[in-house]
């Protein structure tokens, strides 16, 4: 197949789209991207990038194509024209960019902004392609749930706008199971919509991995580690609430790699709360570094606010947690924390419970290492069987097959 895939982020950010364009390659598809400038999370333009941008214009066997974008940079006016700057330049220079080439079908990978099948449904409408809609992040819900938009003129304009898009979708894929009624409610009911969740983005050998130098190793520490995005959806308010509840207890380190727009925040915070003492904020890193940083962790933590949407929400780093085969630490409501309670694969507490998180956090490093091991083991398990990235792909692309079909069959009925 011909695929083009659009998403705002791409290589050299780290996102799960890289990975999935990775397995198109490897199946031989022929891949073109349509993306912005690389500026994820720190807000600024990769420098790599902007040195030599030419050595970004291919990943593995796929074209990118970039359109530049005004950089997040920071406040929510900041990050509104980051969104706008991308479907201009998709839509203008995008198209342009990509005249005269012919695709089989459009596939969106959509974290958030929504806006991203803007762009989309021109580019389908002029390559008479079908339109396959990832949705990651649900909107207008996501916007109100962290407090970015609160007037319900405008979030109900959102919907309007999240209606038009969904409904010009011929396939729309939803990253857990909640997500489905909830797209539903604003798209006409012959609309596909199917689950499709994530996979791990990193692979783990721990045996052949050295551990990462940027953090101590010492003796005797139950060492919790969160990776990923640092900001409001990720209730750091909460966590830094259960270190503070056991600070005393000398033998916990808690090991946060990342970064985000809560950042700065959380290091203030660490210093106003003395936590230096068993906090240590070690920024981001790229995606194959991970494996040396979780092979220091004891116990890998995810959370997110105690928030109706984000119930409804797998979040995307629980599949690498798992896979990881370490003990996972959840304060989480809704479908992520259920997948853990059935899988045994760590400790769950509800959303927003930074105390319940440190009584979680007491009985696990209190637990013996069989005890953790099998928690570990159980991650692998569940991973293997219901986040396969294989058969994931392998339907992923008998979907996109379906589409391309129907879309044929329907071109010659018009000749």
């Amino acid at each position: 197949m011909r695929i083009l895939v659009i998403s705002q982020y791409f290589w050299p950010e780290n996102f799960r789209i890289n990975d999935l364009v990775s397995g198109f390659c490897a199946l031989d598809h022929e891949v073109t991207i349509l993306t912005g400038y690389p500026n994820y999370p720190s807000g600024k333009v990769f420098p790599e990038f902007k040195l030599n941008p030419s050595t970004f214009a291919k990943f593995e066997s796929a074209n990118v194509v970039r359109v530049p974008v005004i950089s997040r940079g920071k406040g929510v006016l900041m990050l509104a024209m980051n969104y706008a700057s991308f479907v201009v330049s998709a839509l203008a220079l995008g198209a342009w960019n990509l005249r005269g080439q012919k695709f089989d079908v459009i596939f969106v990978f959509e974290p958030s902004p929504i806006t991203v099948g803007l762009p989309a449904i021109f580019l389908s409408h002029i390559k008479s392609a079908p339109l396959a809609f990832w949705v990651l992040d649900l909107w207008p819900e996501t916007l109100k749930a962290i407090g970015v938009i609160n007037s319900q003129y405008i979030l109900k304009i959102i919907s309007c706008l999240v209606s038009f898009i969904y409904n010009r979708c011929d396939l729309i894929l939803a990253q857990s199971k909640s997500f489905i009624p909830q797209i539903r409610k604003y798209c006409r009911k012959e609309i596909k919509v199917e689950y499709f969740p994530s996979w791990s983005d990193a692979k783990f050998d721990f045996v052949n991995v050295e551990l990462a130098k940027e953090v101590p190793t010492v003796d005797g520490i139950f060492s919790i580690m969160f990776s990923g995005n640092i900001g409001d959806a990720q209730d750091f308010p909460a966590i830094l609430d259960a270190a503070e509840v056991i600070k005393d207890k000398n033998r916990i380190r808690w090991l946060i790699v990342g970064e985000g727009r809560a950042s700065e925040w959380v290091r203030s915070e660490v210093i106003r709360r003395g936590l230096e003492h068993c906090f240590l904020i070690i920024g981001s890193y790229p995606l194959d570094r991970m494996p040396s940083f979780y092979k220091h962790a004891d116990a890998l933590l995810v959370s997110l606010k105690a928030e109706s949407t984000f119930a409804m929400t797998i979040p995307g780093k629980l599949q690498s947690y798992l896979a990881a085969g370490i003990p996972v630490l959840a304060m989480l409501n809704g479908e992520g924390a259920e997948i853990i309670r059935r899988s045994g694969a760590g400790i769950s507490v509800p959303a927003g419970d930074g105390f319940a998180l440190a009584t979680a956090i007491k009985q696990m490093a209190n637990m013996n290492i069989e005890e953790r091991l099998k928690m570990g083991r159980a991650g692998l398990t569940i991973s293997e069987e219901e986040f396969n990235r294989g058969a994931l792909i392998s339907k992923l692309l008998l979907w996109l097959n379906e589409l391309c079909v129907v879309e044929s069959r329907h071109q010659e009925r018009f000749k």
